[in-house]
């Protein structure tokens, strides 16, 4: 196994060859910090002579397969299908003399199990200070943690960069620049130019402040509850994604879940997506960005009960307090738009006050779901709703 390395995975050696019992890896985007741990974690599982247990956690299951465990098998130049030292069934991997073994914080059962010789958290700021308690009181030699720093959690607030024993390494882009892709380094400097916040997180690596969050709360679940679902599609092609969001409204809860998160998908390539999903033709609504009546009409076209959703002066934060009404959930695959949630808010003009504009790149899973929701579902009483509005308006 040839690897190829970045300043990052020298610094991380470092901190393991020097016995530190915690290593925290701070920083932007595509700095290498996840798959330098990961080169690190495999070195020494094929190397060491006595048995050695190596946990690798995230906040889900469908987190892990999507990111860690992609890198994982990368970095060995294998796959995880039909490979006989990886159990597909309990995400263990073993070597020689060690076994590394892949689960979700949001299994208490695994938390509170049996001891491990090397912790690895994967974006450690997506789980809660109790489960990395227990994790981490279980864990023998050494526990590693990475995140962007979008805002303070408990590594700041209980004081554990401050830790004897204790390295902090800070990452960015700029420390894996030999092995970045140029179109990758133009993508992420570009997406710096227009969000100074997302700058001062992704590309410098500081420590972020997410205020403004249009939706703050929501939680996750492992699968949609049974219902009548609805819908919403908002349309991309080459730069930005197709997003197609399945939704059921349980009493005061609204349940959601990303089926479709894609660039460059023709109109027919998401009709055919579609048929795969089981989106049922001329039956299930689906509610889609107005603005793209044609797309609109060729999807139709293939037998989809498609609609354009209502739109109109307000009618964006107006959908914004419509969704805001509910308790949120996302299912725990729905990866893209759950980090979208998490980072959607509102822009602040230059004297830092909220305007209703808000951060285009985390909007295209948000758009879908505030479309199905507005467009479609209770049409009636949310056209009765604005009209109320507009009457009070005129009262005054």
């Amino acid at each position: 196994m040839e690897l190829i390395t970045t300043s990052i995975y020298e610094k991380v050696t470092q901190a393991w060859s020097d016995k530190k019992r915690h290593i925290w890896l701070e920083g932007g985007t595509a700095a290498s910090k996840t798959y330098s741990i990961l080169q690190l974690l495999i070195l020494i599982a094929q190397h060491t002579k006595s048995p050695l247990l190596i946990s690798i956690v995230s906040e889900s299951l469908p987190h892990l397969r999507r990111g860690v465990l992609r890198d994982f098998f990368a970095i060995l130049g294998e796959s995880s299908s039909n490979n006989p030292h990886y159990n597909m069934s309990d995400h263990i991997y073993e070597f020689p003399h060690s076994k590394i073994e892949f689960f979700s914080a949001d299994e208490p059962s695994k938390l509170r199990g049996g001891r491990r010789d090397i912790l690895f958290i994967n974006e450690i700021n997506n789980i809660t200070y109790d489960s990395y308690r227990e994790l981490d009181s279980r864990t023998r030699r050494c526990t590693i943690g990475d995140w962007n720093p979008t805002c303070e959690f408990f590594i700041h607030s209980n004081g554990l960069l401050d830790q004897d024993n204790t390295s902090y390494i800070h990452a960015t882009y700029l420390d894996a620049i030999n092995v970045i892709p140029p179109e990758v380094v133009t993508n992420i400097l570009d997406m710096g130019s227009r969000d100074p916040n997302w700058e001062n997180i992704y590309i410098k690596g500081r420590l972020g402040k997410i205020e403004g969050l249009v939706y703050p709360y929501f939680d996750q679940i492992n699968e949609l509850p049974k219902g009548d679902y609805f819908y919403g599609l908002d349309f991309g092609y080459s730069n930005d994604p197709t997003v197609l969001i399945k939704n059921v409204i349980i009493g005061d809860s609204l349940y959601s879940e990303e089926l479709i998160y894609e660039a460059g998908l023709t109109n027919p390539d998401i009709a055919h997506r579609m048929d795969e999903l089981g989106v049922k033709r001329g039956y299930d609504e689906i509610w889609a960005d107005s603005a793209e009546p044609k797309s609109i009409d060729e999807i139709h076209a293939y037998g989809f009960n498609i609609k354009p959703c209502i739109k109109g002066p307000g009618s964006v934060e107006f959908g914004h307090q419509r969704i805001r009404q509910f308790k949120q959930f996302w299912t725990q695959q729905s990866l893209n738009c759950i980090k979208e949630q998490r980072n959607f808010r509102y822009i602040a003009d230059k004297n830092g006050k909220f305007t209703d504009k808000t951060t285009h790149q985390w909007s295209h899973g948000q758009d879908a779901r505030r479309y199905a929701l507005t467009g479609g579902y209770h049409t009636e009483i949310i056209i009765d709703d604005m009209a109320s509005e507009i009457e009070d308006d005129l009262e005054i």
